[in-house]
């Protein structure tokens, strides 16, 4: 089981979990039959305007198996490591506020509670609308420094699509623009031996899947994608 919680018991812990599985938000995602299991993402709007709202992704006997685990174990358990080995490599990831698993009936149920990305569009989204070319250019360096970043650590997205990669650009007053991004939907990331591994396998997905983005903007990626590994 994982937590990123701080220390509980185990009573406390089960406690915690079962609040949060009692909490109902709008299905973003509705839930997916996948894995043998379930899968979806619900909205949670905070009852405090001052308090963020939350994404919930709510899973039922969605596992994964490996060597390790024969018998599987739930994919939002290694989701949670990638966030954790993320935020120490400094590559930004939503801000991880709840995630455990645990076996209820004999079956598996696992919880991945994150704050809502404000401001921020994906990669997808970006090019369904029109943007200053200074903004266009500061997004894709800071996107490609993000992704180097990430495989320098060895570690590989492993669902790198443009729909999970989001971005946002800021400007104030007298200054040159500003470029914020971060990563979604980790659970099939892990590490790899060697950064070329997994660039190779990022880098292609990402070309399969890179939306409505022109040929232009992939070289201008590249580019900054190329010098930020090679720092």
């Amino acid at each position: 089981m994982a937590m990123v919680i701080g220390y509980q018991t185990a009573s406390q812990a089960n406690s915690t979990f079962e609040r949060w599985w009692q909490c109902q938000g709008t299905w973003v995602e509705p839930l997916n039959q996948r894995r043998a299991g379930e899968s979806g993402v619900q909205l949670l709007l905070p009852r405090n305007p001052s308090h963020p709202t939350l994404y919930c992704k709510r899973q039922t006997g969605h596992l994964y198996r490996s060597v390790r685990h024969p018998l599987g174990r739930p994919t939002i358990v290694r989701e949670l490591y990638a966030y954790q080995a993320f935020e120490q490599l400094g590559v930004p990831v939503p801000k991880l506020v709840f995630g455990s698993a645990r076996k209820q009936a004999g079956q598996w149920q696992a919880l991945l509670i994150t704050q809502a990305l404000t401001g921020f569009i994906s990669l997808e989204q970006w090019y369904q609308e029109p943007h200053r070319p200074e903004h266009n250019q500061c997004m894709l360096a800071a996107l490609g420094e993000t992704l180097a970043r990430m495989h320098r650590g060895r570690w590989q997205h492993g669902c790198c699509y443009a729909k999970h990669l989001f971005v946002r650009v800021h400007e104030d007053e007298g200054r040159s623009p500003r470029a914020d991004t971060a990563l979604l939907d980790l659970e099939k990331s892990r590490r790899r031996w060697r950064t070329a591994d997994a660039s190779r396998h990022d880098m292609r997905q990402l070309k399969r899947h890179c939306g409505a983005t022109p040929e232009s903007d992939w070289q201008l990626l590249m580019q900054a994608y190329t010098a930020a590994l090679a720092a």
